[in-house]
C-alpha cells in the first residue's frame, strides 16, 4: 500500500484545511495535495484539467457549507462534466453537519462515497487510502 494518491480538499475553513493537509503528509498518502476555499474555485481546477488525469484528484474531500459555491452546487456541476473525464475521482462529503437532512441529500448523489463528519480521524482516512487501492487494483 505504498502508492500515493492527488488530494483536492474543498473547504473554507483555514484551520481544517491546515490540519487535514498535515494529516495527510504525516501518513505519506499524497503525491499531490491542492486546496480551494469553494466549489467554484475547484470546478474551475478540473474543468482547467479536464484532460490531464495526472493533474486531477483521486480523491476529493469536499465540505458542504461553503460561500460562493457549497458542496451540493459543486456536485451538481460536477454531474454535469463527469462524462467528459477520463479519470474517476472518489468524492467525500466532509462536514462539521450532523443535520440529517444534509446526510440523506448526500446518500442521493451516487458521485459521493460517504459522509464524514469533522475531524476525519485517522482511521477513516487510512480506510478512504484502502478503498483507493481497491478500486485501483480492480481497474
Amino acid at each position: 500500500m505504498n502508492k500515493k494518491f492527488n488530494f483536492c480538499i474543498v473547504d473554507d475553513d483555514d484551520i481544517y484545511q491546515f490540519t487535514i493537509k498535515k494529516t495527510i503528509k504525516h501518513f505519506d498518502l499524497a503525491k499531490n495535495i491542492v486546496s480551494f476555499n469553494d466549489g467554484e474555485e475547484a470546478l474551475n481546477f478540473i474543468l482547467e484539467n479536464l484532460n490531464e488525469d495526472k493533474e486531477l484528484p483521486d480523491v476529493i474531500l469536499l465540505d458542504i457549507n461553503m460561500p460562493i459555491m457549497d458542496g451540493f452546487q459543486f456536485m451538481e456541476e460536477y454531474v454535469k462534466i463527469k462524462p467528459k473525464m477520463g479519470k474517476n475521482i472518489t468524492i467525500y462529503m466532509v462536514s462539521s453537519s450532523i443535520d440529517d437532512a444534509d446526510i440523506e441529500k448526500t446518500k442521493r448523489i451516487s458521485e459521493i462515497s460517504d459522509y464524514i463528519v469533522k475531524p476525519i480521524q485517522e482511521t477513516q482516512l487510512k480506510s478512504i487510502i484502502e478503498k483507493l487501492h481497491n478500486v485501483e487494483n480492480m481497474e
